[in-house]
């Protein structure tokens, strides 16, 4: 389902060339849950960003099934990416003047192969903010909700499409050790529920253990 071959990625910081990502190979299949554990500054967020569509690669290619998604123009890879791909950040990036409902809506709306039907839409988003504990809080903004919550509504709006693949970095990373442990707890039975496959970045090994497997990138490389 997903298959990156010799990735290279470099950015140029103040003149000097920095090499982030140095010839990583990686292949992963539905249904299947992979920790990427590493120190800061491994790479680990900037191959996560080329696996997903967000960041070209230098070299080397990525597949989402058959398809080659860099040899994709950008709206194509967009809609691929929209349709394929579920993001889960650190940070959440949630719309502050959009109600807990409408942010998770915000993907269906773009797919332009999904039925336009905004009951069924907004009764889809509803199921599954019930689905991960938050039922009660569609109508709250995000600053009406917890760090926790708010990851939570995150996660409801990367799986609204159903999407194949679910990648995220630092999920827990704003949120104390209990409710983290909750978040991954929660992202990796929705992965098995869907079939997705997650890929999971931490810092954190023990939450990475959690996966069924571990993956550590160093230097750029995988080791």
């Amino acid at each position: 389902m997903l298959k990156a071959e010799n990735i290279f990625k470099a950015y140029t910081d103040t003149q000097k060339r920095v090499e982030v990502l140095r010839g990583i190979s990686l292949e992963a299949s539905p249904g299947e849950t992979v920790g990427l554990v590493g120190p800061s500054g491994a790479g680990k967020s900037t191959l996560l960003h080329v696996l997903g569509g967000l960041d070209e690669p230098d070299q080397g290619r990525v597949l989402i099934g058959m398809e080659d998604i860099y040899r994709l123009k950008d709206g194509p890879r967009a809609r691929l990416r929209n349709q394929a791909v579920g993001f889960v950040f650190q940070f959440y990036h949630l719309l502050p003047e959009l109600t807990a409902l409408e942010n998770v809506l915000l993907p269906l709306m773009v797919w332009e192969g999904r039925l336009r039907d905004p009951r069924a839409m907004r009764s889809r988003a509803a199921e599954i903010l019930d689905q991960v504990g938050l039922g009660h809080r569609l109508g709250h903004k995000p600053r009406q909700l917890s760090g926790g919550e708010q990851q939570r509504v995150a996660i409801a709006r990367s799986v609204i499409n159903r999407p194949r693949i679910l990648l995220c970095d630092e999920p827990t990373g704003n949120l104390d050790s209990k409710t983290g442990a909750g978040v991954i707890d929660l992202l990796v039975s929705l992965a098995r529920q869907n079939s997705s496959l997650l890929i999971l970045v931490t810092h954190d090994r023990s939450l990475a253990q959690r996966c069924q497997k571990v993956v550590q990138i160093r230097d750029g490389v995988l080791a």
